[in-house]
């Protein structure tokens, strides 16, 4: 409880009348569904009476969720989710029931063009789903059904996620007798993924170098020179040679990544290089240790 952070509460409360207007602005109006328990609360809804809203269901279906994860996922994780889906609820209550905002035939800002709420309306909660999770917690109990569950099932959670989802768009064009409405909310969740990957992991991501050389000490100082940036050395021996070798770990942008191997391979024109996108870059503070740098420059 001590780890609890105001400004994470703060962002949270943003991010949660974020998704509600995402869903209630672009989605709910025109009976797109939105992905997990969310798009399960908007089916709920519109298929009950009207004293039962969309913001009873997500509450509903959604807080259970996370309570029942609260021992594989920890009290701040779920303190945090369950205070997002208050949120979450309660914009959307406000949006639909008391403000001055007709949503109950079309959306007030892309009226009735299936595509343009599926693109706004993925964008936009995705936005606030990202958002959640960058500060702690969750918007969506699915992921919390898919930690629990899937590793039973011998799934990924990406994979149970996606099940769940198809699941709920079959049902959505049965109940409806009609797949127009379910496809285009295939765009809202494609829309959302994607939005929700960058806001987690950023949109400018770092790449990584591994570089296997037989000169290791011309090539970190030459890096080093070039981009004041340090680099890890770590011995390795090649698994077909058996000869002993260095491999090279080194962080950097990608605009730099052609000068940093024209660099490499005009000092050893036969190191090996190998590059990955980082998502996440971090420093580590150690006392009377090295510091590794992993975000912009390294030590």
């Amino acid at each position: 409880m001590s780890k609890l952070k105001i400004q994470n509460f703060l962002l949270l409360i943003i991010a949660g009348l974020i998704n509600a207007f995402g869903v209630t602005i672009f989605l709910y109006p025109v009976k797109l569904y939105d992905s997990g328990i969310s798009g399960t609360s908007m089916l709920l809804a519109q298929l009950t009476p009207d004293y039962l809203p969309l913001s009873v269901f997500l509450l509903l279906l959604n807080i259970p969720l996370f309570v029942l994860g609260y021992k594989r996922l920890g009290l701040q994780f779920t303190i945090y989710s369950v205070f997002a889906v208050a949120i979450y609820s309660l914009g959307a209550w406000l949006i639909t029931d008391i403000l001055p905002i007709d949503v109950s035939m079309a959306s007030p800002l892309a009226g009735e063009d299936l595509l343009l709420c599926a693109i706004f309306g993925g964008l936009i909660s995705g936005m606030g789903s990202g958002l959640t999770i960058r500060f702690g917690g969750a918007i969506d109990g699915m992921e919390v059904l898919a930690v629990i569950f899937a590793k039973n099932l011998g799934l990924s959670v990406g994979t149970f996620v996606m099940i769940y989802n198809t699941i709920l768009y079959i049902v959505c064009g049965t109940i409806l007798q009609s797949w127009i409405l379910p496809l285009y909310s295939i765009v809202t969740y494609a829309a959302a993924l994607k939005t929700v990957d960058f806001v987690v992991e950023g949109f400018d991501r770092a790449k990584s170098a591994t570089i296997i050389t037989d000169k290791p000490d011309e090539i970190c100082k030459a890096l080093s020179d070039t981009f004041k940036k340090g680099m890890t050395r770590i011995a390795v021996k090649g698994g077909f040679s058996g000869e002993n070798k260095t491999m090279v770990y080194f962080v950097i942008n990608r605009f730099q990544i052609t000068r940093m191997k024209n660099i490499v391979h005009e000092i050893d024109p036969g190191a090996y290089i190998a590059m990955s996108d980082i998502a996440d870059v971090f420093r580590a503070n150690l006392d009377n240790q090295d510091k590794v740098e992993l975000q912009g420059s390294q030590d």
